[in-house]
């Protein structure tokens, strides 16, 4: 009997467990917010974003308050999440400060051993843990999901970067936001020049080549989604990055 009465007890105490894990956080304010502040070629209207700080505030809190749960969240809704935190606290950031020409008149002046450039600050937490852009994006990102297509998706608010998506990312179709954003940065020729025997490319494929190779080579990595074909033997070189403000013409 006292056996009967201890399992019915722990099956009750794991049913709450269950019934009390976090779930992952409805995007459904940031999607709104980047409809109406980001145009269909990524430029975004920061002023915009101050106008409805209000709004953007109250997401960023509901992201802080819910840190995903690895037991219970997939991996898409922990990608999701994660993409989702570093483009909007990147706009709070931007907005924070503005006016300005680029993100990186917020990298310190001075050397400071914990901050070393703008990605390094800690101006917000996760689950109550300060947590820096540069730890999401290396350590977080990178190194969780081993996924480089993240690199067409998070936004470093510059010219340079791949364009800030108008939507939220969401699990249930981030296979397919992610492919084109693939598709999207690599074919533009703002930000690569592809021809099939010479290609310019982003210094992001300079950047993180390890995380484009893995198994393949960069240009073949590249064919899979350019509309040009890429030679085996085609010259690369790399184009300086902009670093002046993806803001909104």
């Amino acid at each position: 009997m006292r056996l009967f009465l201890f399992i019915l007890l722990l099956s009750a105490c794991r049913g709450t467990t269950r019934q009390s894990a976090p779930e992952p956080p409805v995007h459904d304010t940031w999607n709104e917010l980047l409809q109406t502040h980001v145009d269909e070629s990524g430029w975004v209207n920061y002023r915009g974003f101050i106008q409805d700080r209000e709004k953007l505030e109250s997401y960023l809190i509901l992201l802080s308050d819910h840190p995903p749960d690895k037991g219970v969240w997939s991996s898409d809704e922990q990608l999701a999440y994660w993409i989702n935190v570093y483009n909007a606290f990147t706009v709070k950031l931007i907005i924070d400060h503005y006016p300005l020409k680029s993100i990186r008149d917020l990298d310190p002046w001075l050397s400071i051993p914990t901050i070393n450039t703008v990605w390094h600050k800690n101006f917000f937490k996760i689950g109550g843990k300060e947590i820096t852009l540069d730890e999401i994006e290396h350590n977080i990102l990178r190194r969780e999901f081993e996924e480089p297509r993240i690199h067409f998706a998070i936004n470093c608010a510059s010219y340079s970067c791949p364009p800030l998506r108008s939507e939220a990312y969401r699990a249930s179709i981030i296979d397919e936001q992610l492919n084109e954003q693939a598709i999207r940065f690599i074919n533009d020729p703002q930000r690569n020049g592809i021809k099939n025997d010479q290609v310019a490319l982003s210094s992001i494929f300079k950047w993180f080549e390890e995380d484009f190779t893995r198994g393949a080579s960069l240009i073949e990595y590249v064919n899979q989604y350019s509309q040009t074909h890429i030679s085996d033997d085609a010259d690369v070189v790399y184009m300086p990055y902009d670093w002046r403000l993806n803001e909104k013409p």
